[in-house]
């Protein structure tokens, strides 16, 4: 058989797992790369489903830990969370890994995930003998892919490129733990032996580029963008007005500071907050949400949907029924987040609230670019951190929503195909022997 002339060995932990955006942020740049003659060579975790349009290695961590982690969402894309088998077998496999787990922490002080990289070197090797590809292309989430990609460079010599998806050392801060000096220590790895880096704000790359000046010119930024909806649903303006958030909330991704607004708001404006609700859809809501809304006795605002998974009867993925229904809210609500790494992150979620064409109505954190983006699509934004910020913009968006002024902005989303021609128009101009 003819080897193909333009094979990338890919390295992504977490290679479609549905919705997360350490996935998406890949696989939807797969078929752009593919009409572009690329032949990729995917290798990632367990965690999720096969892909069977290119070849698509999914390799078990090395490590006690980062097996436990894969095995639970393994058996959970399997048998669901819910189920005797999952509790029964992913107790035992805990208790029986419970001294190794607490030795590795004592000798590697490593999140998890970082014994997938030995596997990833491992069978990365093996593919690099079989297909000489043109270059290694590691790409996180999980730090472990660009480790790899740092060391099959480094015992093969061939050109590696690495797309950063969020800071690696989080700024106003010196890394206190082995696992955060590591991080920092990767990412000056990265920065030196890399070919070419990228990530997805300025800001990002303005401080890796200042602590690590070596960078140079190999640096630059790409907005990722999404897929284009493969489903819509009608937009009906209704008697509420229905603001939807989709995805995980945290304790530094909490809605706790725009409940408390609400809160605010609805004492001052009462009538006007009786017609306001708050559909929350993908992870729980965060603990510091809940307790706020028990507080104020909002929860008749705030409904939680939970998670989105495969519709059984329709075939529709946990994605494509997510899409759907924000194309029938009439705002979508983006949490930034309250911590320093705001600045330097864009949440993924954004490009997908884009394609809903509905507006997005934004909470954010020190990040001009961010902001700047949100209101050139028609949408609403505010620092989080000025005084009445969220009663000012629950006012502008309910005035908009009662006089029929919330309206679909006329701007192309972003696609990742304009993420595949940047970073494919870098490679070429960048590494020697790789053409367009």
């Amino acid at each position: 058989m003819t080897k193909p002339d333009r094979t990338w060995l890919i390295l992504s932990h977490g290679f479609n797992m549905d919705g997360r955006a350490a996935s998406l942020t890949i696989t939807d740049k797969m078929p752009y790369l593919i009409q572009s003659g690329i032949h990729p060579v995917v290798l990632s975790a367990k965690t999720g489903t096969q892909d069977t349009r290119f070849p698509h290695d999914q390799l078990w961590p090395w490590g006690p830990a980062g097996f436990r982690f894969d095995l639970r969402h393994r058996l959970n894309v399997l048998w669901g969370k819910r189920g005797w088998r999952y509790r029964v077998v992913t107790g035992a496999v805990s208790l029986l890994l419970a001294p190794w787990i607490l030795l590795e922490r004592l000798v590697a002080g490593l999140q998890s995930q970082w014994s997938w990289t030995p596997a990833a070197v491992w069978h990365g090797l093996r593919w690099v003998r079989r297909t000489s590809p043109e270059l290694v292309y590691s790409t996180g989430g999980a730090y472990s892919a660009h480790w790899a990609g740092y060391w099959i460079k480094k015992l093969t010599g061939i050109p590696w490129i690495a797309e950063i998806h969020d800071p690696m050392v989080f700024p106003g801060t010196v890394p206190g733990t082995r696992n955060l000096k590591f991080w920092a220590k990767l990412e000056g790895m990265i920065c030196s032996e890399a070919d070419l880096v990228w990530w997805f704000t300025d800001q990002a790359l303005a401080s890796a580029r200042r602590r690590h000046p070596q960078l140079g010119d190999k640096g630059f930024v790409v907005l990722p963008g999404a897929d284009p909806p493969k489903g819509s649903a009608p937009y009906v303006r209704g008697n509420a007005l229905r603001l939807g958030h989709f995805g995980s909330l945290s304790e530094v991704r909490t809605l706790k500071l725009f409940v408390k607004g609400f809160a605010r708001f609805k004492q001052a404006h009462p009538d006007q907050a009786t017609h306001i609700e708050v559909h929350c859809y993908g992870g729980s809501m965060d603990r510091l949400a809940k307790a706020t809304i028990a507080e104020h006795d909002l929860g008749a605002h705030f409904i939680e949907h939970g998670r989105i998974e495969t519709d059984a009867i329709t075939g529709l993925s946990g994605r494509e029924r997510i899409q759907q229904i924000m194309h029938g809210m009439d705002g979508l609500l983006l949490i930034h987040g309250h911590t320093q790494d705001c600045a330097e992150y864009i949440p993924s979620k954004v490009y997908d609230y884009f394609w809903a064409r509905r507006p997005v109505v934004a909470l954010t954190h020190l990040n001009p670019q961010l902001t700047d983006m949100v209101r050139a699509y028609n949408g609403y934004a505010v620092e989080i951190d000025e005084d009445g910020s969220v009663e000012q913009l629950l006012q502008q968006v309910y005035d908009d929503w009662h006089e029929g002024r919330m309206l679909a902005s006329p701007r192309q989303p972003l696609g990742p195909d304009q993420a595949v021609e940047k970073v494919l128009a870098r490679v070429a101009a960048t590494i020697p022997g790789v053409s367009r």
